[in-house]
This record gives C-alpha cells, structure tokens and sequence, in this order.
C-alpha cells in the first residue's frame, strides 16, 4: 500500500511509518526511506505494544500542516496495540486466544479486542482531535466495515470530531474478479459465487465440493473467510489447510474435481503456507503414506498431513489481505492428472 501511495505522490509523502507481518518487507519497501517495524500476526506479542506506542507517538508528533494518510489491511488488530489500563498483555493474548479457538467470527472477536484497546474502536482517530485526515483500506472482513477492519484502527470516532475521510480500496470481490478474468482468458467457463462465506470450515467444505460437483461450469470461485474450532492442544495448519483437507475427503473418487484453498496473503494460521491445493487422489496418498487423515482433520493438524501428501500451496508473502480464495476446477480425468503432475513436477 505504501509503494502504491508512493507512486501516486511521489515527492509530495514527507514521511511514512510502516508496520507489517514478520518477513513481509520487500526490498524496495526499504528504498523508500520509510520507518518500518515488523511485528506479529495472527496472534500479538511484545512488539505489537511497541509498534502501538510508536503509532501513538507518530500521529501525535504531526506537524499541524500535514494530512495524514492512513493505509490500514486485514491483520492490523495483531500487529498493532496500546492496552487500556488495567488489561494486561496475558489479558490480550488469552482474549485472542481463545477467540481464534472457538471459532469466533472476526467482526466479533475484533469488536472484544477493541474495548480493551487506546487505539481501536476509534480511539486512534479520536486522538486526531477533528484534524482531516484520509483512510484507505484493505479488507479483508464481512461487509467491509471501517469500524471493523483492524478492530477499527482509524474506524470512527465515538461522539467526537470526526473528518476522517475513509474509502475501502479492495477486498476480495476484487480477487475472486481476477480469478474469473483468469480462468476466462484461459478458455474456461466460470461461475463466481455471488455472496461471500463465512462460518464454519467443515460446514463450508460440504457445500463448497456439493456446488462444484453441481456446477455446470469449468471453475467455481468463491471468497471469504472460515472459521475452525480448535482442540486442547492443535497441530500444525490453518483454516486453509484445514478446508482443503475436509475437501480431500469428500472429492476422494471424484477424478474430474480439484480444490484450492488459501489465503491470499500468502500464509494460513501461524505458519508459512498459503493453503492447500487437493484432488481426488488425495486421500489415498495420505493413507499410502500411513497418516491417519481423519484424526488430522480432528486433531487440527491438517498442515502436518497435507506435508505428507505434497499438498500444501506455498507461495510466499503476496504483499496483501483480503480474506480466502477457494477456487474449484471441474474437468476430465486425465487433464487433472497432468495438472496434478505439473504441480508436483512428478
């Protein structure tokens, strides 16, 4: 976002702070001259504080002359925090916690989040004491909401001055748009889902390989974001891997049918993958490989089995968020075969 609004100022930006994901810096990020602190998602620590602090510092050492313009995206209620007195960091950590756990939806637990928070829920442009400013975002939650796009970082002002103008850039309409626009200059017939999903993976994972097996067309898109009830104690994996894995099981001996699904910032829950891209064979390497997949899918160690079968999508940082893209290819037997091998390079 900052490279975007580099290219559209230019000379004009007389400074910029910058705070993002672990490993999510570009070089040319770097160029740019801007203050950069990298901090923690999905779950807070330590330097999401600092990087609350330096945020609070930054806006409030604002020349009066200067329109601030804030860039916000799905994750910043992770990476940035300043704590109301009396809510500690371990409050904050078991508040996430649990919330992730349970399966919480995210415009829920983000507003649970906020009323703990000098920042969100408005408070951080309250700070801004009525002065102009402009906010774009990048979503990555239901219906797109300001207030709740980063637990409402720069969202609006409860009962005070408020001249923030906001305007919500992209979200994952816009993705699912360009894997329509792909897969049509491919040759493919398409069929997006008009409404985006939310809810529970395994609830999720019925419908989506119903639809596609139903679907008259080549490729059916569908954008959104799951939500998975974690064990005691979870594997590895992500609510991407762990849709594309329920997904396994249920096209298992369906040979024409392949699904991805990812996040399309490039990483799934606390690890480095993106997703999982799964077809009818699937399940069989896994039971081939002696995985019990099964109790994977109980366990919540879907990335741990997916690992096994040569199954997870790893892309790297994309640089973006804005939510899940689950993408179902119908198409002959051995079309998907080589589409398999071309994946795997087997």
């Amino acid at each position: 976002m900052l490279m975007g609004a580099h290219d559209a100022l230019g000379t004009v930006i007389e400074r910029a702070l910058v705070i993002t994901k672990d490993g999510h810096v570009p070089p040319e990020l770097v160029t740019l001259g801007a203050e950069i602190h990298e901090s923690a998602h999905p779950m807070p620590d330590d330097r999401s504080l600092q990087a609350g602090a330096r945020l609070l510092r930054w806006v409030d050492e604002l020349p009066q002359r200067v329109d601030p313009l804030f860039l916000i995206s799905g994750g910043a209620s992770s990476l940035v925090e300043v704590l109301e007195a009396g809510t500690s960091f371990a409050d904050l950590e078991r508040l996430t916690a649990e919330g992730l756990a349970a399966g919480i939806p995210i415009g829920e637990l983000n507003a649970r989040r906020a009323q703990h928070s000098l920042i969100k829920g408005g408070r951080l442009t309250a700070r801004l004491e009525g002065r102009a400013a402009r906010a774009l975002f990048i979503s990555d939650v239901p219906g797109d909401d300001p207030a709740v796009i980063g637990s409402g970082v720069v969202g609006p002002a409860a009962g005070g001055a408020d001249h923030v103008e906001r305007k919500v850039v992209a979200s994952i309409d816009h993705a699912v748009e360009a894997v329509v626009a792909a897969a049509s200059e491919m040759g493919l017939t398409t069929e997006p889902c008009p409404r985006r999903f939310d809810g529970d993976v395994m609830r999720l994972a019925v419908r989506f390989a119903h639809e596609l097996d139903l679907s008259p067309t080549e490729v059916r898109i569908w954008g959104g974001e799951s939500t998975v009830q974690l064990p005691q104690q979870p594997g590895r994996g992500g609510r991407n891997q762990h849709l594309g894995l329920a997904l396994a099981r249920l096209i298992a001996g369906h040979p024409d049918l392949v699904m991805l699904a990812a996040g399309t910032d490039g990483t799934d829950g606390v690890t480095d993958d993106a997703g999982a891209l799964v077809d009818a064979e699937t399940w069989a390497r896994l039971t081939l490989a002696g995985i019990d997949a099964d109790a994977a899918l109980r366990g919540a160690d879907s990335g741990s089995a997916l690992a096994s079968s040569g199954d997870l999508v790893h892309t790297g940082p994309t640089g973006t968020n804005v939510g899940d893209l689950v993408i179902g290819l119908k198409m002959p037997a051995a079309a998907a075969r080589d589409l398999r091998r071309s994946q795997t390079g087997s």
